[in-house]
């Protein structure tokens, strides 16, 4: 591109009447359908036709030539319009008439932008230059985009159903709660929404790189691997004008609580109204949706991915460490923490600025964890470098891979001092989930990031048999280095036998069912003496709240008994904790870590085993009368009810529906009691004024209870009249 001349207002006569875009068939041409109804909207690399149409003397090539023009910020390129497309440079703009697209005072006009054209907002320019006489005529503004349906493109993905459900489909799934029980939670990626194609625009513009550099930005927006570092960090508002703050615990008043948001489109709305001032509030998963949105809006293939008992490593030794009371509960004394589910994006391109071997899936990760590059973002950051452990790949890989497979050191701390150590080497990305192409089943995507791990490294002997003295090398996976008892800050772990050779004990702890909201926790634990001698064991269980990023709550029950195992025998303990311990505690989605730890009382030895799950929320019952598929702009009704399964009366029963584009604010249902096997129902008028799969949500609330124990989705299918 070369700069751009200053125009002035049209010279000569005004002869151009309309220049027409053929928005709808341009749009259906380059699969863009319903990304905007305002601006033409085109995939690089593609031919789109534009018609001009004349009043007064018709353009005449043999006396004046047709110059195109588009126009990007200070940056320009003209194309001069010829007969036929006689193999034109891919790398360059071109315009084009083919035979029969002259009639009476018409012309229509083929233009195709270059295969590496950058991501923005062009504006459109017609000259037309003769011997005598030149006037130039500003024909309006178009949006182009990237082309994953065209080989040449770094994002070029060759499947049909690939590109159906990674760029056009507006609806994705979460996958939450814990690897033992996970659940699903269901959103709208929004795309064609109004205004969230210009949301989407707009962090590009506002974005530190283009506010300093508005025309080195430009030159490098054809590329996604720069796209998505930009978007990645706009995505949060860390560093700049970013949509998304983000919270994980405390007071959400001032905003959302993250749990309530379903969808993008709301989000990148309110962005837009605020003027560039951070949405509250996300987290991971809201961060990794919305960047999922943006990223599919701009032509990039992208999905939404789960990772189970995800690492944060702080301190960059691939190790994340946990601290555990000498009875069981979780310390806070870790800078490092295990997330139950962490959620990123994976976005599909091409890698030419490391290698062919590193095309395909990315991780692109916006939640503000680490700095890279001296910013918060993480990626884009290869899959397969992850597999195959090249931690220097650009960007961020050591610290992707660590969040899927590094080892999890578990203390027992007591007096200040640690007296017992476990190491697992399993734990961490112990599944991988994205939602299945045209499914809501999750496809396991584990063995894409992991090889098969050693086995698990031997346990660490109790306090005492070792050196006190603290070592602070780092280690790298498979070369660990020393730790030692008492020291907070170690770097690494050795492998040494397991506590079970040492203690003569092994045990495990179970959650038996499924744990559900109101019903009681079963648990059973079982101790296993693999000595000759009889043990006397003092068993100690502890329960506690657990933020899915691993910070832990205070304890909310505990049990404490003696025992006594003969030699070689398998004792077996049942365990049950009532939802009146509870449920003044815990509520829906809630995610809850029981610990077991068994001291031998005689030689002070200890053996922990810890079990993570969430409580499966009563289910909310949502149908649409007719069916899920709806008319758009057409009245249907949608009867939602909740049936009280717990054993006990419920006071001030709430049920809320909510429906972003089926209906208008929320609606509610309320009873003073609600008794066991009564059910609570609402009828709800629904209009979609829109296509697209749209959201009907609805909770259920009760006065004793201190939050929201019940959370459903719907889908909506809504279909032209």
């Amino acid at each position: 591109m070369e700069s751009t001349p200053q125009t002035g207002p049209p010279r000569g006569q005004n002869r151009l009447q309309l220049v027409n875009f053929d928005i709808q068939e341009n749009h259906i041409s380059h699969e863009t359908q319903g990304l905007s109804n305002k601006y033409l909207v085109v995939r690089r690399g593609k031919p789109f036709k534009v018609t001009l149409r004349f009043h007064g003397r018709m353009w005449n090539p043999k006396q004046e030539y047709l110059v195109l023009q588009v126009v990007l910020g200070e940056m320009s390129a003209k194309m001069l319009v010829r007969f036929y497309n006689k193999g034109s440079d891919p790398h360059k703009w071109s315009a084009w008439i083919n035979p029969g697209d002259i009639g009476h005072c018409v012309v229509t006009v083929h233009i195709c932008a270059p295969v590496l054209s950058s991501v923005a907002q062009y504006r459109l320019m017609v000259h037309f230059e003769g011997a005598h006489e030149r006037s130039s005529y500003v024909a309006g503004l178009f949006v182009l985009l990237c082309n994953p349906w065209l080989k040449e493109d770094p994002v070029y993905m060759p499947n049909d159903a690939q590109r159906e459900e990674y760029v056009k489909s507006d609806y994705g799934v979460i996958y939450m709660g814990t690897d033992l029980n996970y659940n699903q939670r269901p959103w709208l990626f929004g795309q064609y929404e109004p205004g969230v194609l210009e949301a989407c625009l707009q962090l590009l513009q506002v974005s530190p790189q283009h506010l300093s550099n508005r025309r080195k930005d430009y030159a490098l927006r054809a590329d996604p691997t720069y796209l998505s570092r930009v978007i990645c960090a706009m995505v949060n508002s860390n560093d700049d004008m970013g949509l998304l703050e983000g919270r994980w615990k405390g007071n959400y008043k001032d905003g959302v609580k993250p749990t309530d948001w379903s969808g993008s489109a709301d989000i990148l709305h309110r962005w837009m109204a605020s003027k560039g001032n951070p949405v509250r509030y996300g987290q991971c998963w809201v961060f990794a949706s919305v960047l999922c949105t943006v990223m599919r809006v701009l032509g990039i293939p992208s999905r939404v991915v789960t990772v189970f008992n995800a690492a944060h490593d702080s301190d960059g030794d691939l190790i994340a460490e946990e601290f555990y009371s000498s009875t069981g509960e979780r310390l806070g004394l870790s800078k490092d923490s295990v997330w139950n589910f962490h959620v990123w994006a994976e976005c599909w391109m091409r890698r030419p600025d490391i290698g062919a071997q590193y095309a395909g899936w990315q991780v692109v990760d916006a939640t503000p964890q680490e700095k890279s590059g001296g910013v918060y973002r993480c990626g884009p950051c290869p899959v397969v470098a992850i597999q195959r452990r090249f931690l220097n790949t650009p960007y961020d890989t050591a610290f992707i891979y660590a969040s899927v497979d590094a080892d999890i050191v578990r203390m027992i701390v007591r007096s200040g001092k640690v007296v017992a150590k476990k190491v697992d080497t399993k734990w961490v990305g112990r599944l991988i989930f994205t939602k299945s192409i045209g499914s809501d089943v999750p496809e396991d995507l584990t063995d894409s990031y992991k090889k098969q791990k050693r086995p698990n490294v031997p346990a660490m002997a109790p306090y005492g048999n070792y050196s006190p003295v603290c070592h602070s090398s780092r280690a790298g996976p498979d070369m660990p280095g020393p730790f030692v008892e008492g020291c907070y800050a170690s770097q690494a772990v050795m492998p040494h036998a397991s506590m079970a050779d040492v203690s003569g004990l092994d045990v495990t702890l179970t959650v038996d069912g499924e744990p559900t909201v109101g019903k009681s926790i079963e648990l059973t634990v079982k101790i296993t003496n693999l000595s000759n001698s009889t043990r006397l064991l003092m068993e100690h269980l502890n329960a506690q709240l657990k933020e899915f990023n691993g910070s832990p709550a205070k304890s909310f029950w505990k049990s404490h008994q003696e025992l006594s195992i003969q030699p070689l025998e398998d004792l077996t303990r049942q365990h049950s904790i009532s939802p009146s311990k509870y449920e003044s505690f815990l509520a829906d989605d809630d995610i809850v870590k029981i610990s077991v730890v068994i001291k031998d009382l005689k030689t002070k030895e200890r053996v922990l085993a810890t079990q993570d799950f969430n409580l499966r929320s009563p289910k909310i019952n949502i149908e649409v009368e007719g069916g899920d598929s709806i008319q758009v702009k057409k009245e249907h009704t949608a009867i939602v009810s909740f049936t009280n399964e717990l054993n006990k009366t419920l006071s001030g029963a709430i049920l809320i529906v909510e429906g972003h584009g089926l209906l208008q604010g929320k609606q509610e249902a309320r009873l003073t009691v609600l008794r066991p096997d009564e059910t609570i129902e609402k009828k709800v008028a629904i209009m979609a004024s829109s296509l697209g799969t749209k959201l009907l949500s609805a909770s259920f609330s009760h006065r004793d209870s201190s939050s929201v124990i019940s959370r459903s989705f719907h889908k909506v299918f809504v279909t032209a009249q």
